[in-house]
């Protein structure tokens, strides 16, 4: 079980790492990346999904942590 937590919180990790790069500063986000923008309804849906996607996976990321930093499983 020890090994599955650690396997989860290491491609969590990697997620979190690629999603929050997604982001952009001018509020390009996702859309801005050479005509993605087609692929969504708008821009702001975009990255309204890529918001939302990131905290779930920040979210697990942080119980992961919460796990094998208490020592919760063994």
């Amino acid at each position: 079980m020890l090994k599955f937590i650690w396997t989860i919180q290491i491609i969590t990790a990697f997620l979190l790492i690629v999603l929050i790069l997604l982001h952009s500063p001018k509020g390009d986000g996702i859309a801005g990346i050479g005509g993605a923008s087609q692929l969504f309804s708008s821009q702001k849906s975009a990255e309204k999904g890529l918001n939302k996607l990131t905290g779930i996976i920040a979210g697990i990321f942080l119980f992961c942590t919460f796990l094998l930093g208490f020592g919760l499983i063994k």
